[in-house]
């Protein structure tokens, strides 16, 4: 398939199955990797608990990554997409070039920086003196393979922004897979403890960040030139305006998940502290891997969004949005009921031997669960307005679940409730986005169709 053929899929199909098509193999790649998040937690939980927190804290550089990761795969994949719907190939193949060789430069310099002090990153993250160990132990060889996880991203998100989630599922999946079969190696059977998972994960990164570079070879891909990385401000206007909103995102996916680590330190029964933080650890990991199915769909839906939006088909745009947000929210649903009912079970998985953690697990989880239906509506929305390069309003939900809402409840809800207020923050916050988006979807909704009849009448 070339690049006219993929305009023609992308402009011409009925969109409930283009989105489909597009959602099943971005969902596939969302529940691997999240799975994997799931079972490297599992296997390093075994050790012990400041093991389990340990890892926990580390995810926090993890998410930093995927931030910036994102910013740029997002903020190219977006333009990308744009561009081949009013096809304009050859800018779309400078922005490639430009969204992938200035995070690939990103990434060397903090593997260079943090490598030196991994004690104090670990410490930066949340870490307690008993994790700290840990912590950095894990972060050894994934602040080495820095650069590759990044452009990890970035890749992944620039294919499926082009309409070729095939490609970036058989690198995200390959390098899951992967990292799995390694950490059963090197973790039970060589016994190389929290050093073997680190390991693990940098290999897998490596064979995922290869594969994902195969795939900008194929025909229907916009390939990477380095002769075409020419960086002019126009192209980091464009980069900004549309990864912004997921930078804002992560960032405050990042700070939130140093904050909560904190504050589950702080609120703990002080000889309960290792357990709770794990406990928290592991809900968010759990939480991520539900969270995969959504996010999966709604990625597939991006790029039908914005080829559309690109070729003036705004009637397609708007049908596409809705029948993402609203199989999102019963995706989302059905889950929910779930990890609910089979909280314990769920928990138990990461570590059974520590029954606190196991007893505050469940509480968290079981709360989230009440509320976490809700941000499939709020995920859409969020990602229409990116795509279709609305930044404003697309940042302003992005970081409302995180920034305006998560973080004042964490700090205000404990000082009433104490450990508790820790637990409710999450499902206050998912409340207050779900009605904080409603206004704007009602707009684009309106604004969509104002542009179909303005466009029919051209």
């Amino acid at each position: 398939m070339t690049l006219e053929d993929k305009y023609q899929e992308m402009t011409q199909m009925p969109v409930r199955r283009l989105v489909l098509r597009l959602a099943i193999p971005t969902t596939l790649s969302m529940m691997v990797t999240s799975f994997y998040n799931v079972v490297d937690a599992a296997f390093v939980g075994h050790l012990s608990t400041e093991a389990t927190a340990g890892v926990g804290i580390s995810f926090a550089y993890m998410v930093v990554i995927q931030a910036l990761g994102f910013f740029f795969g997002h903020g190219s994949g977006n333009y990308i997409s744009r561009q081949l719907g009013a096809h304009k190939f050859d800018t779309a193949a400078t922005m490639a070039a430009v969204g992938f060789f200035t995070p690939l430069l990103i990434g060397i310099c903090m593997s260079l920086g943090f490598g030196v002090n991994l004690h104090g990153l670990a410490e930066l993250l949340g870490a307690t003196p008993d994790v700290v160990p840990a912590a950095a132990e894990y972060m050894r060889y994934i602040v080495y393979a820095t650069p590759f996880m990044l452009t990890a991203f970035t890749l992944n998100n620039q294919l499926r922004l082009q309409g070729n989630a095939n490609y970036g599922m058989v690198g995200i999946i390959s390098g899951a897979v992967l990292n799995i079969i390694l950490d059963a190696l090197f973790i039970p059977v060589l016994g190389w403890g929290v050093t073997g998972a680190s390991l693990a994960t940098a290999i897998s990164q490596f064979v995922s960040w290869v594969l994902l570079l195969w795939g900008t070879t194929r025909p229907s891909s916009v390939h990477l030139d380095i002769r075409r990385f020419r960086p002019t401000p126009r192209d980091y206007y464009e980069i900004l305006m549309g990864g912004l909103p997921s930078l804002c995102r992560q960032v405050f996916n990042c700070t939130s998940v140093i904050c909560l680590n904190y504050a589950a330190a702080r609120y703990a029964a002080p000889e309960h502290v290792a357990s709770t933080v794990a406990a928290f650890a592991v809900v968010s990991r759990t939480m991520m891997f539900a969270f995969s199915f959504v996010l999966g769909i709604n990625q597939g839906f991006q790029p039908v969004a914005g080829f559309n939006y690109g070729a003036q088909r705004y009637l397609r745009v708007r049908q596409s949005y809705i029948f993402t947000a609203v199989a999102s929210t019963t995706i989302l649903a059905l889950i929910c009921v779930i990890g609910y009912t089979f909280a314990p079970q769920i928990i138990s998985i990461y570590r059974a031997e520590d029954p606190m953690m196991l007893q505050i697990g469940t509480r968290v989880l079981r709360l989230q669960c009440l509320t976490f239906t809700l941000i499939g509506f709020s995920t859409t929305t969020n990602m229409l307005f990116q795509v279709i390069r609305m930044p404003i309003r697309s940042t302003l939900i992005s970081i409302g679940r995180q920034g305006l809402f998560f973080l004042p409840a964490l700090f205000i809800l404990p000082l009433f409730y104490g450990l508790d207020g820790v637990m409710y923050t999450q499902p206050v916050a998912d409340i207050a986005t779900c009605l904080f988006s409603i206004p704007f979807s009602v707009w684009i909704v309106r604004k969509l169709g104002e542009m179909e009849s303005d466009s029919s009448r051209m």
